[in-house]
């Protein structure tokens, strides 16, 4: 079993920056495709970025693209997410996932109910 483990949460203004990250532990981190999820309060949770296993295709929310920049070290079993020109409404709490991808090949986009593994969430929250 994999385990994640999600950092770089805080407090932030309009206009800022945070990057967080999703340590994976017990299974290499290279067979797996990787994605961002956040939920805000009151509301389901959504994806927000995903990765496939090499880093190679990235997938965005509407919300997402243009902002945030999701990337891979697989050498250090971590996943980060970049995120620029936060808004309010970026305001949640971002877990990280982790979809097996080989031997049986599965984009990253699949729904959420595939994800096998989650970590606990970093807060993020965004305010003047």
């Amino acid at each position: 079993q994999m385990q994640l483990v999600e950092s770089g949460g805080g407090l932030v203004q309009p206009g800022g920056s945070l990057r967080l990250s999703c340590v994976a532990s017990g299974r290499a981190l290279d067979y797996y495709a990787i994605g961002w999820f956040r939920q805000a309060p009151g509301k389901e949770r959504e994806g927000v970025a995903c990765t496939s296993t090499s880093g190679g295709v990235t997938n965005y929310a509407d919300s997402a693209k243009g902002r945030f920049t999701i990337s891979r070290d697989n050498d250090k079993n971590t996943v980060y997410l970049q995120m620029n020109s936060l808004k309010p409404e970026d305001t949640g709490v971002y877990y990280c996932a982790a979809l097996q991808s080989y031997p049986r090949f599965k984009q990253c986009t699949r729904p959420q109910s595939e994800y096998e593994s989650w970590g606990q969430g970093t807060q993020v929250t965004v305010t003047s």
